[in-house]
């Protein structure tokens, strides 16, 4: 296109008039263009058909919507406690404020569509020029200059580098969006194996109690038969050993209870100090249904927040491999100003009778639009080597994704196995811990009736702590591994539906974000 100069006001708005009209044309002709590099499709990935364990009894192969599957659990402290959470988890915040982020950022991709300078420029400068330069002899040495233009460059995306980066920025966003679900499904399952812990701490310390007012009775009657003389000391003292060795387990269950409860307030976004009021006291270990619908494998791929992340950051470095190829070809632009510029000589001069005070007058107008285009030639391998660079990362990616994939099969199957085996488990401990306080009752009996001796009562004492303090501990790893499993499965988060990024953000740190600068007033709007 002709480069377009005048100095005549009107002549020169006709003549931009005219080009701009060109340019229109122009520029809709090359943004129809095909973009340069990789159409990216969603690859392929390794699946299961059907989960190992579906034919066992207790798991089924139903859909369910595992958005809150901690309600399974009919504990209304604990729907409380990941409600909360999802409120107040600072993790998660940052999570949604990096969402923030990413969008700003595909902001910027798409504002590079546009023309990518434009700016108002304004100068005013005395000159003087040396009596020995080249042309000075004709031309005014002393003078006064000022000036007003406004400048514009464009880039046109004429292979589709824009484009390319305008698709990797929106691929960055989705992935920033199931980076937050990510942390929704991991705090969800945090917050429920911290709970069912404490709860489990709690019913272990109280079974502790238990075998100690028991064992503190037969102490008694192993102290009354050796004053009576039917006994040795040795009953006496063996019955302490074992009341001692119970006891020195309550330190130990009291500071894992106390971790707990600290791993539950962090995740909380509370002081430990807070925590007890919203716990409510003890409570019984948290009970799974008889049956658990686990869906289909492949619903993985759609469900499983680490496995979307894992597909749209492949896409995104795919967007990549496109603005790498781009740089083999010459970049076109449109280069313009428009503006006003003149001078006043204090000498007599070969200008224009004309003065500083008639820079916005229309013959003081000028300005030029043009076509510029470079090409970055010679440059020694640094362009391929880049073009490889992107495609080697996507390939990286690629395999990540499909090996994120197995890795989520994997874990679902490990949690299934380890959900049912700790049922099987519980059922048989279940039927020792029966069997184990029969043994106490009649062992007991017998020793008063002189029947056995005390080793047999230490014994089945024993033993049956040790029973009830295993139960009461696989109880809560049936508990936990049902949540390790829901986690596995991607549960925890509302799959699908789109949802405006200022809903990721916590209204506390809207409001300071609105606070610190006025430019978030559009994207966070105050709610009434």
């Amino acid at each position: 296109m002709q480069i377009s100069s005048l100095d005549k006001g009107s002549g020169f708005s006709r003549t931009i008039l005219t080009d701009l009209i060109g340019l229109t044309a122009l520029i809709m002709l090359v943004s129809g263009c095909a973009a340069v590099g990789p159409d990216y499709e969603t690859p392929e990935a390794p699946m299961s058909q059907q989960w190992i364990d579906i034919d066992t009894p207790g798991v089924n192969n139903q859909s369910a919507d595992l958005a809150q599957w901690w309600t399974v659990f009919n504990d209304p402290v604990l729907n409380s406690l990941v409600e909360q959470a999802y409120q107040q988890n600072l993790t998660l915040r940052i999570a949604g404020l990096r969402i923030l982020e990413a969008r700003a950022n595909l902001g910027i991709a798409t504002g590079s569509k546009y023309p990518q300078s434009q700016q108002i420029n304004g100068s005013a400068a005395k000159v003087e020029i040396s009596e020995n330069e080249a042309g000075s002899l004709f031309a005014d040495r002393r003078f006064e200059t000022a000036e007003a233009t406004f400048d514009l460059a464009w880039e046109l995306d004429f292979w589709g580098r824009f484009r390319r980066l305008i698709e990797s920025a929106d691929a960055n966003l989705d992935a920033s969006i199931a980076d937050y679900d990510d942390v929704m499904v991991a705090l969800a399952a945090e917050v429920a194996r911290s709970y069912v812990l404490i709860r489990t701490f709690e019913n272990r310390l109280a079974l502790v109690q238990t075998n100690v007012v028991t064992q503190q009775g037969a102490l008694r009657i192993a102290d009354v038969k050796f004053q009576n003389g039917a006994v040795t000391e040795l009953d006496v003292q063996e019955a302490k050993a074992v009341l001692g060795n119970t006891q020195a387990v309550v330190p130990l269950l009291e500071s894992a209870l106390r971790q707990s409860k600290n791993a539950l307030a962090a995740l909380l976004g509370l002081t430990p100090q807070s925590l007890a009021d919203l716990l409510e006291g003890a409570a019984p270990i948290p009970v799974p249904p008889p049956e658990v619908s686990m869906g289909v494998p492949a619903e993985l791929l759609r469900r499983r927040p680490d496995v979307r992340r894992a597909e749209r950051l492949l896409a995104a470095q795919s967007a990549q491999i496109g603005v790498a190829i781009s740089d083999l070809y010459p970049r076109f632009s449109l280069v313009g100003s428009v503006g006003f510029r003149t001078s006043d000589s204090s000498e007599s001069s070969f200008t224009m009778d004309s003065g500083l005070g008639d820079l916005f007058d229309s013959e003081s107008a000028t300005g030029f639009l043009g076509p510029f285009f470079s090409w970055n030639v010679l440059n020694y391998g640094r362009i391929k080597n880049n073009i490889r660079v992107q495609d080697a990362r996507f390939q990286q990616l690629l395999v990540n994704y499909q090996n994120t994939v197995l890795s989520a099969l994997a874990e679902t199957e490990n949690a299934i196995v380890a959900y049912l085996k700790a049922h099987d488990q519980a059922r048989f401990l279940g039927e020792s811990v029966a069997a184990a306080e029969r043994s106490v009752e009649l062992s007991l009996v017998q020793y008063r009736e002189g029947t056995t001796d005390f080793n047999r009562v230490l014994g089945t004492l024993d033993f049956l702590f040790q029973q009830q303090d295993a139960l009461s501990a696989t109880t809560g790893d049936v508990a936990i591994n049902l949540i390790i499993m829901y986690k596995a499965l991607g549960g925890g988060y509302q799959a699908g539906g789109e949802r405006d990024v200022a809903e990721y953000v916590a209204d506390e740190d809207k409001e300071q974000l609105r606070t610190r600068t006025r430019y978030w007033r559009k994207e966070l709007p105050e709610t009434e």
